[in-house]
Order: structure tokens, then sequence, then C-alpha cells
């Protein structure tokens, strides 16, 4: 366990031995008041020297810059003086009536190089040396001087506290900046009066006392696809009847009635310059009476306002004139030219799929017709209608006289295999047999040719087969042209485009714009956004010079 130190606390006052050296080397003789010294080693205080010690406390209190008491030390010491610390001068020139730090006695100490004061300065500087051991003194006495007239060496009669000397300076500083503030004020509010109050208050008289009261009509409508009969397959019937199967549509709309074509019909149809060059319009908002396409296309896209919104696939139109009715005729107009648009836009596309389909389905028509005739001409020449019905009669009657004849030839074989066989039967069975075979030729040969010898049957059967093929050939291009036709027909009426109104335009019963209020607070904004651009760049650019 360690036990620290403890030092034993004494009482220790600056004894008289300590003061008397110090006074010894900086007090003349004739300044000090007299000391003893006590022979066992103790100093013994006099009351003037206990005194002494409260002005110091009194003079530490005040909290004096050590500037001040540096002052105070050169003041004394021009005074000639013997202090034995900055704290002991200020008490020392206090009590022979001099202020350290006042402004003259501060000019004071700046003199020219050998001035009236150098005799009084040096004498003073060499009054103040003395011996190491404060006994032997060395030093001029200080001779009488001349007193400039005017007295301005003299010491003031009036006590003044440097609390009192500082405060006053501290006042006068405040003095100094406020009023250096208030120039800066009033050279901030001249600025801001010249370049945002009295703008923004211009804006705020036109747009309240000045500007023309503006009627809107605002109407909204979607482009919509038909669908289809059969229904959409495939990602075709995802977006089918959705905003993303008439985005290309709407945007193309929208395009259009923003665009010079629209305003050009609608000044032809309406008189659009005619009633924004009425003089009952502001002057700031009128069209000149002979103004250009140009200037009056300006003015449309300020009075016609469209929006389009991609998730919904809607329209938003806002039409603002001057009057309720016209607002409302000028909106009606644009809508019907926007379906006009829309219905222009798809009409090439079906006229050129029907078109298609239906000559395909008429040249099928025209080939199965050609066709038909040709096997009309050739069962006309060949008194034919179904070779193959005829060919097939002529083949079973052969075949049944065949199969008789068989049956007579057997007959005649059994009567022939008796020993006397009766004539007459035999000859009659032989006759049969020879009218079965002459019936069998005579149906042969009517199967290779016809009545009129003009040509075999097998080869009329050929041509009959080879037309009657080629007509039931046409007559399934023409079924496949008729279904392709139906095909293009109901893609063609998928693909018509028709607007539908969802907000129709009804004219407004009181004035729309101007908004007075929120068009001043926007002015105020603009003007206060430039006014700090425009400050921010100039001490920007001020700095960098000063740099």
């Amino acid at each position: 366990m360690t036990t620290k130190p403890k030092a034993k606390k004494f009482r220790i006052r600056r004894g008289v031995s300590m003061a008397s050296d110090s006074a010894a080397q900086e007090t003349p003789v004739a300044a000090q008041e007299p000391q003893r010294r006590v022979a066992g080693g103790g100093d013994v205080a006099t009351p003037a020297q206990v005194a002494g010690e409260a002005t110091l406390d009194d003079i530490r209190k005040e909290g004096l810059t050590g500037r001040q008491l540096r002052m105070a030390r050169r003041v004394a010491q021009k005074n000639g003086l013997a202090v034995a610390s900055d704290f002991d001068a200020v008490r020392q020139l206090r009590a022979a009536g001099i202020d350290p730090f006042q402004r003259n006695t501060i000019l004071e100490l700046v003199t020219p190089e050998g001035g009236e004061n150098a005799p009084a300065a040096a004498a003073g500087v060499a009054a103040a040396k003395t011996g190491d051991d404060g006994k032997k003194e060395l030093g001029r006495i200080q001779l009488p001087q001349t007193v400039p007239q005017g007295g301005q060496n003299l010491p003031s009669t009036e006590t003044v506290s440097p609390a009192d000397t500082r405060a006053s300076e501290i006042m006068k500083i405040q003095r100094d900046l406020t009023k250096r503030r208030r120039r800066r004020f009033f050279l901030l509010m001249t600025r801001l009066s010249a370049f945002v109050f009295l703008p923004t208050i211009a804006v705020a008289w036109y747009y309240y006392a000045m500007a023309t009261p503006m009627f809107a009509t605002k109407s909204e409508f979607v482009i919509q696809q038909a669908d289809s009969a059969t229904g959409g397959a495939g990602l075709g019937g995802l977006f089918q009847g959705t905003g993303m199967a008439t985005q290309q549509d709407s945007i193309t709309v929208q395009s259009y009635l923003a665009s010079r074509a629209a305003m050009q019909r609608l000044n032809d149809d309406l008189g659009f310059k005619e009633h924004f060059s009425s003089p009952d319009i502001d002057p700031i908002q009128r069209l000149e009476p002979d103004a250009t396409n140009e200037a009056a296309f300006g003015v449309y896209e300020d009075m016609v306002k469209i929006s389009y919104d991609p998730t919904e696939g809607i329209l938003r139109m806002e039409v603002i004139a001057a009057d309720p009715e016209t607002s409302q005729e000028f909106s009606e107009a644009l809508i019907g030219y926007a379906e006009e648009q829309v219905d222009q836009l798809t009409r090439r596309l079906r006229e050129d799929q029907m078109a298609g389909a239906t000559l395909s389905f008429e040249s099928a028509q025209a080939r199965r017709a050609e066709a038909l005739d040709r096997l009309t001409e050739l069962q006309a020449q060949s008194e034919i209608l179904d070779p193959v019905s005829e060919s097939g009669a002529l083949l079973q009657r052969i075949t049944n006289l065949e199969i008789e004849r068989d049956a007579r030839e057997l007959e005649l074989q059994s009567l022939l295999d008796n020993t006397r066989p009766n004539e007459a039967r035999v000859n009659q069975a032989r006759a049969a047999i020879g009218r079965l075979d002459d019936s069998i030729n005579n149906l042969r040969s009517q199967l290779a040719s016809t009545g009129d010898q003009s040509g075999t049957l097998a080869n009329i059967t050929a041509e009959l087969r080879k037309a009657e093929e080629n007509y039931q050939t046409e007559l399934l291009m023409l079924q496949t042209a008729q279904t392709q036709m139906e095909a293009a027909q109901i893609e063609a009426n998928r693909q018509v485009r028709y607007l539908s109104l969802g907000v129709e335009p009804v004219a407004p019963d009181e004035a729309t714009y101007p908004r007075a209020f929120e068009n001043t607070v926007l002015a105020f904004l603009i003007f206060c956004g430039i006014y700090l651009m425009i400050s921010l760049t100039a001490s920007i650019l001020r700095e960098q010079v000063t740099n």
C-alpha cells in the first residue's frame, strides 16, 4: 500500500524583506518608507504596506488586459515612478492623480527623440536603478521642468474608472454596428423593392384589375378498339381493349389536336383569330387583327391544353375562351376533328384488307363458273349426265347376260350328255346362247363407243371426270376464299377505332382564369429566385476579384 506524501500548508505572505528588496531595486530612497528588519528573521508589515496590498487586490479584480498593464508601467516609468509590478504601477499612478488609460496620457508616450521630455524620462530611468542588495542606490535627482502652456500634462482632477471607459468604447462600437446594420438593411430593402416587391405588385395589379376573365371548358375522351367476334388470342388478346392497344392512336390524336392544322381548321370553321382579336380582351392576351398564323398558333397553344394519361389511356382537353358559349363550341369542334382523325387512321388498313379478300373471292367465283360451264358443255355433247353411272349400268347388264349365257351353256352341255339328245332342245339352247353372245357383244360395243360414234365412252368419261374434278377444285377454292373474306372482314371490324366521350364539354357559369392569387405568389417566387441568383453571382464575382 502506497501512502501519498502530504505537504503542510503555511500562510505565506509577502514579507517586508521581499518588499524591501524590490523597493531597494526599483524605488528611490526618497520614495521609500522606512522599514525595520526583525532580528529573528521575520518581517513586520507596515500599515501603508497593508493598505497598498488591499488596493492591488482591488485593481486585480478590475480585469485589466495585458496591454493596459504594460501601458501603465510605461506611463509610470515616464513619470519617474518606481513600481514593483504592473498593478503597482496602476496603483501609484492613480495615487498621483494620473489616469494611465487616458488618450492624452497614451499620446505623451510617443515623443520625438531628444524632445523636451527626454531629460525627465532619462532622469526617471536613472533614478529607478539600484544595486543588487537594495542598500546601494544609483540615480539622479529629477530637476523641475518647465510645464507647457495649456496644462496638457497636468493630472486630471476627475477620476475616470477604466470600466466606464471600456463600457463607453463598447457602446460606441455597438452604435457603429447598429448604424452599419441599418444602412445595410436599408440597401437590402431598396434592392428587394426594385427587383421583387415592385414587379410582384405590378403582376398582382394586372391579374386583379386588368386581366380579362377567361372561361375554360373541360372534356375527357378515350379511343377504344372494337372487340373481335372470335376473341383475341396470345399477346394480342392480352392488350385488346386496354389503353396499350390504342396508345399510339391516342398520341397521334393528341399531336393532331395540338398542331397548326387543327388551329387553321378551327379558324376556318369558327373564327379562332377573330374571337381573340376582340377589343374586349386585355392587350396582353389580345391577338392583333392582322396577326400571322404563327402568332395565332402561340395563342392557340395557350388556350387549348391537351394531356394524355398513358396508364388509363384517357385524353383530357381544356379549351379556354373569352365567353363560355364560344369555349364550348371550340371544344365540340375539336372533338369532332378528333373523331375524324381516329376514323382516318384505320380506314386505309381496313380497305386494303377487304380489297385483297374481295378480289380473291371474286376470282374464285369466276373460275368455278368456268369449270361448271365446261362440265355442262361436255355432258350436253355426250348426252351423258353421269358417265360413271352409265358405265356401271352397262357393266351390270353385261354381267347379267354373261351369267345367263353360262346357265345356257350348262343346260346345253347337260342335253349333249344324253345318248340320244333331243335335237330341238339342243338347237334351242344353242340359239339362246348365240343371242346372249350377241347381246353381250352389243353392250360391250356400247361401252367402248357412243351412240353417234364421235368417241369412245372411256374418253368421254375421262373428259367428264376431269371437268368434274376441276369444278370440285374451283368450288373448294371458292369456299376457302369466302372463308378468308369473312376473316378479313372480322379483322377489319376489329381494327375499327372509335372515340368515346367520358366527360362531355359543358360551358362553365363563372370565369376559370385568371387565378390571381396563385399567379401572384408564383410571380413573387420567380422574382425571388432571380434576385437570389443575381446576388449569389455578384457575391462570387466580387470575392474572386478581391482575392
